[in-house]
């Protein structure tokens, strides 16, 4: 059993002693339903530092500035040094507290790189003084580029931060949508940071492209521009929507599949290259998950979410793509100057993200591919009078890929001689 529609804002912040209270006993109170027996909540280990609320770009499609929530308005410009010293006390509370081996913090906005490279400095040693002796810490950036210049290379090798760079594709597909204010493309200089940060003494530290899906746009071109670039990891993201405000291209219901149709062939060209060129980190996890694996892909599977955002004020929010769903869908009403991190195991849909198929629809329920699936991601289910508690808007598709892959994936085992169950058996 679920409730059947969870609101924001979330609750009102617990007692002044909720700290002391069993995290466990907090999300039960919390999601107002039997959870799982034995269940505990997942301590959080990835953080997403909003580092900068503003950006250089214009594209028209980003959940931060162009959708339902206008809550960037309201925040700092920057994240300042105390408010990254308070973050790092809190990351650090939740790291004893739960005795956590390692932290991820993934520098994001907005545009991070418009922080420049002293307060970014600042930021990143706060966070590894503060927390260096308790567990081991990993730094990365996900920037648009093209601010990722030499001098900004040499300062990400030199501070150990990972980086990853978004590009749609070829020319065409990136210009569609992420251009400056005055349209102008950002493609050629997106491109010269992907070169830059190729070159043998930045390789190390570059991670791959982020890709939002273009319908428009031709896939093999995307595909064939990616392995031009000679990138080794990609992924493909699905532009956010809900069921009441559906993706471009995407009529709930009417039987089409657009977005699986576009995926299809790029899985096909990548799963039957006699070398892999590319990694694809969507594709690589639904195998992944088909081959009885456990997920590591919020998209995908079942395994609990453990992602907290802080913005540049020092609030916590849920998963900054909820800015999808609408005004104040992405906050927790908390923040790193007042509640510890374990505060959030009060707010539902922080709850409800890491209840695996506990959390999820009946629809889901009966489906043969959600323990692949996961119902999509958590923004992506949302409908009027039913919260997220309800297959993604992408159902369809999701569904049709999957099928697809593990259909492709049968037939390579047979030829091995073994089968998909016989992998799943171990």
């Amino acid at each position: 059993m679920v409730p059947a529609a969870l609101p924001w804002p979330v609750p009102v912040r617990g007692p002044a002693n909720a700290g002391f209270i069993p995290a466990a006993d907090r999300a039960a109170a919390a999601w107002n339903a039997p959870l799982p027996p034995g269940w505990t909540p997942t301590p959080f280990r990835e953080f997403v530092l909003k580092v900068a609320s503003r950006c250089n770009l214009d594209c028209d499609y980003c959940y931060v500035y162009h959708l339902a929530d206008q809550s960037w308005r309201a925040q700092p410009r920057f994240m300042t040094d105390e408010t990254a010293a308070a973050t790092a006390d809190r990351v650090a509370e939740h790291v004893r507290t739960h005795e956590l081996e390692f932290v991820n913090f993934r520098l994001h906005g907005g545009e991070p790189l418009l922080a420049g490279q002293d307060r970014l400095r600042r930021i990143v040693r706060i966070l590894r003084e503060r927390l260096t002796p308790l567990t081991e810490v990993t730094v990365t950036v996900q920037t648009n580029g093209v601010l990722l210049d030499e001098p900004m290379a040499a300062f990400l090798l030199k501070e150990d931060i990972g980086v990853g760079i978004s590009l749609d594709g070829d020319r065409y597909a990136n210009d569609l949508h992420r251009t400056y204010a005055d349209g102008r493309s950002s493609y050629d200089e997106v491109v010269a940071a992907i070169r830059m940060m190729q070159r043998p003494e930045f390789r190390s530290h570059f991670l791959g492209l982020l890709c939002t899906i273009q319908l428009e746009a031709d896939p093999a071109q995307v595909w064939g521009e990616l392995l031009r670039l000679g990138v080794e990891g990609a992924d493909f993201l699905l532009p956010h929507g809900t069921w009441e405000n559906p993706p471009p291209g995407l009529t709930p219901g009417d039987g089409r599949t657009p977005y699986a149709d576009w995926l299809i062939p790029l899985f096909d060209s990548w799963f039957d290259a006699p070398i892999r060129q590319l990694s694809v980190r969507t594709f690589e996890s639904l195998v992944h998950l088909l081959l009885g694996g456990v997920g590591a892909h919020e998209s995908f599977g079942l395994a609990p979410v453990a992602l907290v955002v802080v913005e540049s004020d020092g609030s916590y929010e849920q998963v900054d793509t909820l800015k999808a769903v609408g005004q104040g869908a992405a906050a927790s009403g908390r923040t790193v100057f007042t509640d510890p991190l374990d505060a959030l195991f009060d707010v539902p849909a922080f709850v409800q993200r890491q209840l695996g198929l506990h959390g999820l629809s009946a629809e889901c329920h009966r489906c043969e591919v959600v323990a692949t699936c996961g119902a999509g991601l958590f923004p992506h289910r949302y409908r009027p009078g039913g919260g997220f508690t309800n297959p993604t808007v992408f159902c369809a598709d999701q569904y049709a890929l999957i099928v697809h892959i593990q259909r492709r994936v049968e037939e390579a085992l047979e030829r091995r001689g073994t089968t998909l169950a016989a992998v799943r058996a171990g």
